[in-house]
């Protein structure tokens, strides 16, 4: 009987142990590494094409086109009382016409890395905190007046933008019945 009750006695503070160490062991704190910048946080925002008049010598001597899309968090860009988008567009206006950061004659001499981060940072002083994180270059192109005067003398304008309504063709003649 004595044995059967230490046996008892025994096995309830195995488990009791075993119990205790388990809660233990699962209370520690995991230490969890953050996710690098391109993986998972962010949302991209992908911007629309933009048209800049490049003035020089008090005449337009070209279009500067760009489109830009950028990483974001998403939580920040919905506290902004202004769209986003809005505010991409009024800003790249800002540091492109306002303050140019482009030398359009000498595009040799041009520098991308620079170009983006003078975009992102303008962009996040504007808002007052960071928060755009990376600015991704889709397309940049600068059409002189002469590039484009060739285009549409040569009617490329016309036919490889459908968003340009053409001129109805003439009415054809009616048929005469016989």
């Amino acid at each position: 009987m004595i044995k059967l009750l230490a046996t008892g006695v025994w096995i309830c503070v195995v488990a009791l142990a075993s119990v205790y160490v388990s809660v233990q062991v699962t209370n520690t704190k995991e230490v969890v590494e953050p996710d690098p910048a391109m993986f998972g946080g962010l949302e991209t925002i992908r911007g629309e094409v933009t048209s800049i008049p490049v003035i020089s010598s008090g005449a337009v001597q070209g279009y500067f086109l760009t489109r830009l899309s950028y990483t974001v968090d998403p939580l920040k860009t919905e506290k902004l009382s202004v769209p986003v988008n809005e505010l991409i567009t009024d800003a790249l206006y800002t540091a492109l016409v306002g303050e140019p950061v482009i030398d359009f004659p000498d595009m040799e001499r041009f520098d991308l890395e620079a170009f983006k981060t003078h975009i992102r940072t303008t962009l996040n002083e504007r808002v007052g905190e960071e928060l755009f994180h990376d600015v991704i270059v889709e397309q940049i192109d600068f059409l002189s007046k002469e590039d484009i005067r060739s285009n549409v003398q040569q009617g490329r304008s016309l036919k490889n933008n459908p968003t340009i309504e053409r001129e109805a063709p003439p009415p054809a003649a009616e048929a005469q019945s016989h």
